[in-house]
């Protein structure tokens, strides 16, 4: 079944990198928490980026960090609904 696949989760600093089977693209997913339910955003990145985390963990952290401040809204998979959530 396709779908989005996790490749690398890191617990610590909380996100995790992985592929979308269903569109070809790689992600950098963050959790977040609305009034009702906790889930992902997922957020599309260059395949360089994403399969060489390990050689570039700063940049990704960079990245990361841009996200949780929505800066990187408009690489979002997914446009967030009324009650957007905030990042857990």
């Amino acid at each position: 079944m396709k779908g989005f696949k996790d490749i690398y989760i890191n617990k610590d600093e909380r996100f995790s990198i992985g592929f979308d089977e269903g569109s070809n693209r790689y992600y950098i997913s963050i959790p977040v928490s609305n009034r009702m339910v906790d889930y992902e955003e997922y957020y599309v990145v260059p395949k360089d980026t994403a399969l060489s985390y390990d050689n570039n963990i700063e940049d990704v952290l960079s990245i990361v960090r841009k996200c949780r401040d929505r800066k990187h809204d408009e690489h979002l998979f997914f446009k967030p609904g009324k009650d957007r959530g905030i990042p857990s």
